[in-house]
């Protein structure tokens, strides 16, 4: 591995040197045994510093260690290429090499995937992290340290910068235009993103950006309507509809229209539970705090004042504090926020339309390009549409496209680079072109 950044000791740069990559592999691996056998305790912590469902937390545990898995499989695979030139007396190699130190910047939403899926890479590359979580879960980064100290990844490899919301700016900037930090990952809003962006391009740093979507979901007439309604309710609810692929417009055909809204209602109110997350048979925790509540008050009345239909929900839940109603929407038009800003909140806003060019034309006229879903039976449309979205991930028949088998990352303004699958460990290479002469 390179040298880590501080606080990092002597005796681990001197370490860390000497790690192959078979024992990078092996290490990896000891993680992830280390978090497959505290899953249940992992998955508390989320649930008790998010309040996201016990259950879909230790979704999250499971998700979060197979990117270990994968990624120590991975490291024994970064291969070259001997490449034969012209000249009779000449050859040429190209060797991948670690990037160097990199600082990862996650968010609260997934407290432990978004710090494996990149660490995970990270360090079977070869480089080593400093990673600072959101200010709001820093308790899940804290245990993954602890489990990668008990694994044996040398101390100095995987570092922890947790700190308050007043200071997250500071300390952000100050890991980001660090000399001795060769990779910024970072996955966030778009906003922030774009600072972070600025900081790289001062000492031209490699960056990965995972940023903000407005992930469509398209419903053509030729759609099944139960199948279409179970990906709705997978896609936009899970995690209280924050997560960043979360289906933020519901674009639905006008002859399946009626159909669709009273099934997706008839779903919502009977499948749907909002409450403490650690209490059985909760589907909907609180939101992270006041600012995302009122952000989707704000959403809910602006199309309300704009002449929306509130078929479900539509106010703030009887827990009260952070707690909203899992709300469907109809009659929405696109000048309303909700079609055009990224909700991370549990609104549902139906938009009808006429034809399949009408859909993909409002689909594709967001900045940002992260996840799209639709469902249809005709296979040429199936073709044309998954072809036109401008997006980097695209969900046909399928509510949840998440693996980490599969590449996963956004065009647009959505990000840079992909994260996860075989592609993933390249974010954190480097090609070195070797020239050998007089043979």
């Amino acid at each position: 591995w390179e040298a880590p950044i501080i606080p990092a000791t002597e005796e681990a740069e001197v370490a860390v040197s000497h790690i192959m990559p078979t024992e990078r592999s092996s290490l990896l691996r000891k993680w992830y045994d280390l978090m497959i056998k505290n899953k249940d305790d992992l998955a508390k912590i989320i649930t008790a510093e998010s309040g996201k469902p016990l259950k879909e937390a230790q979704g999250e545990i499971l998700y979060s260690a197979l990117f270990l898995e994968w990624f120590s499989e991975e490291a024994r695979r970064v291969y070259g290429d001997i490449i034969y030139t012209s000249a009779r007396d000449k050859r040429a190699l190209v060797l991948k090499q670690p990037v160097g130190v990199a600082a990862v910047i996650t968010p609260w939403n997934f407290p432990s995937a978004m710090i494996t899926r990149k660490v995970g890479a990270a360090l079977a590359a070869g480089c080593t992290v400093v990673v600072k979580p959101a200010e709001d879960t820093p308790f899940s980064a804290l245990a993954l340290a602890e489990l990668a100290s008990q694994a044996g990844i040398p101390p100095g490899v995987y570092n922890v910068i947790p700190c308050s919301r007043k200071n997250a700016t500071e300390v952000g900037e100050a890991i980001c235009t660090d000399p001795l930090v060769s990779k910024i990952s970072f996955t966030g809003s778009t906003t922030t993103g774009k600072v972070l962006l600025h900081h790289a391009a001062n000492s031209v740093k490699r960056v990965s950006m995972e940023l903000g979507g407005l992930a469509p979901f398209i419903v053509f007439d030729s759609a099944n309507v139960d199948q279409a309604v179970a990906g709705a309710m997978a896609s936009k609810f899970r995690n209280a509809g924050q997560t960043c692929v979360c289906s933020n417009r519901f674009l639905v055909q006008r002859g399946i229209h009626d159909a669709f809204v009273k099934a997706f209602a008839e779903a919502i109110k009977k499948n749907l539970r909002v409450g403490n997350g650690f209490e059985e048979g909760t589907t909907q925790g609180p939101l992270i705090n006041e600012k995302a509540v009122e952000k989707v008050e704000k959403q809910v009345n602006d199309a309300v004042c704009k002449g929306a239909t509130v078929v479900t929900g539509g106010k703030r839940h009887q827990l009260g504090k952070n707690f909203f109603e899992p709300t469907l929407l109809s009659n929405v038009t696109q000048d309303m926020l909700c079609s055009h800003e990224e909700t991370f909140g549990p609104l549902a806003p139906v938009i009808k339309f006429d034809t399949e060019e009408e859909a993909v034309a409002i689909a594709n006229a967001a900045d940002v390009g992260l996840a799209g879903y639709f469902y249809s039976q005709d296979p040429a449309q199936i073709w044309r549409v998954a072809e036109q979205l401008e997006v980097g991930m695209v969900g046909v028949n399928e509510g949840l496209i998440s693996s980490v088998e599969c590449p996963f990352g956004g065009v647009k303004q959505s990000g840079l680079g992909r994260e996860g699958s075989k592609y993933g460990i390249d974010e954190y290479l480097e090609l070195k072109y070797v020239c050998y002469g007089g043979l």
